[in-house]
């Protein structure tokens, strides 16, 4: 997540390209399949919207102008130096769970493990200045670290962060620690002697992917730091969305003597399993509801990580935007105007594609997903939707 609420500033569009409820979605076709095949599954795509209503909501906490909502775990936080409030995410109307003093900072990001909550302040340019560890039961400090902590499984990993004016984190300098995380203690070690790339695989028992500058990548276990695998990736443009790893594959997009392709490796071995050619232009790639999900121009689509074959395309979806979380997000929401252009279609992409899931009211905004939550400000109070349609 990013060190401040990001205010959902998306592109202004009618209902035409929302994702209906209940239509299948088809995949690309494979070569060999026709122009026809691909008109159809288009048509299914930009048929009509499936009527959208408002969500399964609970109107939590006011928060001042100055203050910042954060999601972790089953907590909302509402940072406003120096005060720090932590809400039951089920139950935001309540009264706080606890309180705690903390730093004045100009930015925070948030996230849990092994019963913690880890708070990340940022100073003026982003980049992380310290990260505190708070019980998530009563906010009692348990450590504190003057540098970024990754939550990884139930263990946790400490990092420097290299200056980046798109979006600090994830690539890091100087060394990789792993941090027990009852202590706050470093257990282990891994140098960085230039740059790097990590990447806390989605896995029990939690693994961690280091990919250097030289293309050298390893795969550490998260509690110990031993090496369970190593391999040599071709020459690309090592990024915070380059490599993902989903479904057991890494996926690295680089450039061949062809153009621009995907590739899919396994791990730990790091074998090149399939490859698949990409257009060029400013694609975004992330991973979403166990899938590859590709954004360019106008269009979002999905691949299959263990074999790079289509699972569905969404022509219209660039008009949609995705909502920060935690990384990565499960599953990816969207929201795009609603015809009115005052209120918010709320759409979550699947296994089988993206579905309408309801409308927000005028005036929301500064929205972070929280895997089967949406947290957004709605007239100055923090607002909690149920995604999965429950009360």
């Amino acid at each position: 997540m990013s060190g401040s609420p990001v205010a959902a500033l998306i592109e202004l569009g009618d209902e035409r390209g929302a994702p209906g409820a209940d239509v299948p979605r088809r995949p690309r076709p494979h070569r060999g399949e026709s122009a026809l095949a691909v008109a159809a599954g288009c048509l299914l795509l930009l048929g009509p919207a499936a009527p959208v209503a408002a969500l399964p909501s609970a109107v939590g906490p006011p928060v001042p102008v100055s203050g910042t909502v954060l999601v972790a775990g089953d907590s909302v936080l509402v940072v406003d130096p120096p005060q720090l409030a932590a809400y039951d995410a089920a139950a935001p109307d309540r009264a706080p769970r606890w309180r705690a003093r903390v730093s004045v900072a100009a930015g925070w990001s948030a996230e849990s493990t092994a019963g913690l909550l880890l708070i990340v302040e940022r100073g003026q340019v982003g980049q992380a200045t310290a990260t505190t560890a708070r019980d998530a039961a009563t906010g009692q400090q348990r450590w504190r670290r003057p540098d970024r902590v990754y939550a990884a499984g139930d263990q946790a990993i400490a990092v420097t962060e290299v200056r980046s004016a798109i979006e600090p984190g994830r690539r890091v300098e100087g060394a990789v620690r792993g941090v027990d995380p009852a202590t706050g203690r470093t257990r282990w070690t891994v140098p960085v002697p230039s740059t790097a790339v990590v990447t806390v695989l989605p896995e029990t028992p939690a693994r961690v992917l280091l990919v250097h500058d030289s293309g050298l990548a390893r795969v550490h276990d998260a509690r110990g730091g031993a090496a369970l695998g190593e391999g040599r990736l071709p020459p690309a443009d090592y990024a915070p969305d380059n490599p993902q790893v989903v479904g057991g594959r890494l996926v690295l997009r680089h450039p061949t003597a062809a153009g621009p392709v995907l590739t899919g490796f396994d791990l730990p071995a790091f074998t090149a399993r399939w490859q698949r050619p990409l257009p060029g232009g400013e694609l975004t790639v992330r991973r979403c509801a166990g899938l590859l999900c590709l954004h360019l121009g106008p269009t979002r689509w999905a691949l299959r990580p263990d074999t790079g074959a289509p699972a569905w395309t969404w022509p219209d979806g660039g008009a949609w935007r995705a909502v920060p979380g935690r990384r990565p997000a499960e599953p990816l929401v969207l929201l795009r105007p609603a015809a009115d252009r005052e209120r918010l279609l709320v759409g979550v992409v699947g296994p089988d594609g993206p579905r309408v899931r309801g409308v927000l009211p005028p005036g929301t905004r500064e929205c972070r997903a929280a895997v089967t939550r949406l947290v957004c400000r709605v007239d100055g109070r923090v607002t909690v939707w149920r995604l999965d349609g429950r009360g």
